[in-house]
């Protein structure tokens, strides 16, 4: 219904109340550089009640332009709360832009009823607030979706079934598959379902205490992630309301039916809603990201890529200037009729290496892959082996875990990091290229095909692209984990997914291919028994063995 619609029946006209947005949103918005000039001063109604599926209320702010006229709205769905970031960031920011921005708690948060429960409520509460919407007499009928996340989980919810009023959405380096977020290949991500955890628990419930709570985790960091059994152990540092991580960890089984319903992937393979995607390389989120993008294009839905080089958080910090104008142009562009700042090249890369930014028609691009292979002597070469004999091997002990460093983790110890301290443990083999001789470029998904054994029958194998310059130092590029379990010693061979990339190794540099037994904390320790990590109270070392026939695979 549209505001002229709504005036015609009611009387009366909407006019934007005096309210002005919180003291502390309109600080933060004072420190960015780099955004557009505001069109509009913003105004904010708090604490508006929006009647959830079940009648649960859901708290809700409005942030709108302070002028007459009709204005699309946005939708902001998050179990986060709804002070900083998210007033400044979506409320303010994109009501100075000419927006109407309704930013709700999800159920069981930031003061809205109920009992939060991760995914299960989303769909159905995410209809209730769109039928809110329609009674309200500054909706235009006119909706687009925002947010990173877990708020990238609740648009793919509404879009289950997507109302009529839908015509775009913005997912910020969402979540579409909870499953694939906590279990990696039979590998757990401890660390940063830890971290998240903490933000579920603690976020909403306003900084100080997020930050109490953040420093309490950083202090038994090491305790809870070395537990014997793990199962449990984040309570005493997370409190009695984060029990429900046990439950999500110990469902490994992508079709158990605890993950019955949450999982949305199949959304985006029907999805007619002009949908654009923002990640960075180095974000948790990146393979769920690129996963959306081939399914709504196989689909045939106008969307967009963006890919920076990020981690999850730096994509809403560093990386904020770029993201802002992506999300604004696709949104006045599908809302507004306003096409002018949408870039015609459907996807935007950042190359590291180069640190320049391309312009795609696909991704991946068309560029046939190239595959690598270690030889004796810690080489990688070209050529083929003509064997599968046993090339190396190293002892993982899990009472002294090959540390974790650097990569897709949800700290600030994220994303690209020199790893001379991590290769230089007698539990890291490394394979290196000769120096090259003109710059190799890789765009596209990076896997390792690995030919190993295991002395228990057990291990996982954890193996990392880095990029060695012309000092020796080797930047981790991108990596992936993998579960085995092996006949004793005999040998088998593994596939390990090491997501995607877009990298120059520059002429002079050289290809490294790191290969272990784990990452910890950022994935739960291996016991080498073959018992689940979550219930493991034994522990044994392992002595794992590379084959010459395993290979590493650039590109697509």
């Amino acid at each position: 219904m549209t505001t002229s619609a709504h005036s015609i029946i009611s009387g009366t006209a909407w006019s934007p109340p005096a309210g002005r947005p919180p003291l502390s949103a309109r600080m933060m918005r004072a420190t960015w550089r780099r955004l557009p000039a505001g069109r509009y001063r913003a105004g904010w109604e708090p604490g508006l009640v929006v009647p959830a599926a079940d009648g649960s209320p859901l708290l809700t702010d409005h942030y709108f332009p302070r002028a007459e006229g009709d204005f699309p709205t946005l939708l902001v769905r998050s179990p986060y709360g709804r002070g900083l970031p998210w007033s400044p960031m979506y409320g303010v920011l994109f009501a100075e832009q000419g927006f109407h921005v309704v930013v709700q708690s999800c159920r069981g948060t930031g003061g809205s009823g109920g009992r939060f429960h991760l995914w299960r409520n989303e769909a159905a509460d995410g209809r209730a607030t769109v039928a809110w919407l329609r009674e309200q007499p500054w909706f235009d009928g006119t909706l687009g979706t925002v947010g990173p996340s877990y708020l990238g989980y609740t648009q793919w919810a509404l879009a289950l079934d997507p109302p009529p009023e839908l015509k775009a959405m913005v997912v910020q380096a969402g979540l579409h598959d909870p499953h694939a977020y906590f279990h990696a290949h039979g590998a757990l991500h401890l660390e940063n379902a830890l971290i998240t955890c903490l933000g579920m628990t603690h976020q909403h419930r306003g900084l100080a205490p997020f930050l109490k709570a953040t420093l309490r985790l950083q202090r038994h960091m090491r305790r809870v992630t070395t537990a014997q059994p793990l199962r449990g152990a984040h309570i005493s540092a997370l409190g009695d309301e984060a029990s429900w991580l046990d439950d999500v960890l110990a469902h490994p089984d992508a079709e158990d039916p605890y993950w019955s319903g949450a999982r949305l992937g199949k959304v985006a393979d029907r999805l007619k809603v002009p949908t654009a995607l923002i990640t960075g390389w180095h974000d948790v989120l990146a393979d769920q990201t690129l996963d959306q993008y081939a399914r709504l294009r196989r689909a045939g839905c106008e969307t967009s890529l963006l890919v920076g080089p990020w981690t999850h958080n730096s994509a809403f910090q560093q990386g904020w200037p770029e993201t802002f104008a992506e999300t604004l142009a696709w949104l006045r562009a599908h809302l507004c009729a306003d096409r002018s700042a949408l870039r015609t090249a459907p996807v935007r890369v950042h190359v590291g290496g180069e640190d320049a930014w391309r312009e795609l028609d696909a991704w991946p691009p068309p560029p046939a892959a190239t595959s690598w292979f270690p030889a004796t002597g810690g080489h990688l070469v070209r050529q083929a082996p003509t064997d599968r004999a046993p090339l190396a091997s190293f002892r993982y002990d899990p009472a002294a875990p090959t540390p974790s460093l650097g990569g897709r983790l949800l700290s600030p110890t994220a994303g690209p990091r020199d790893n001379g301290t991590l290769e230089a443990r007698d539990d890291v083999l490394t394979f290196t290229g000769p120096p090259l001789d003109e710059p190799v470029d890789v765009l596209g998904p990076v896997s390792a095909r690995l030919t190993v054994s295991s002395d228990t029958g057990h291990a996982v194998v954890f193996t990392r692209l880095c990029d060695v310059d012309a000092q020796g130092r080797a930047i981790n590029v991108c990596d992936g984990i993998a579960r085995i379990r092996t006949a004793g010693h005999t040998p088998i061979e593994v596939t390990v997914p090491m997501s995607a990339t877009a990298h120059r190794f520059r002429a002079g540099h050289r290809l490294r291919w790191q290969i272990s037994a784990g990452a910890h904390p950022r994935y739960a320790r291996d016991p080498g028994t073959g018992e689940s990590p979550l219930d493991a109270t034994a522990f044994v070392p392992v002595v794992v063995t590379l084959h010459a026939d395993s290979a590493l695979t650039l590109g697509s």
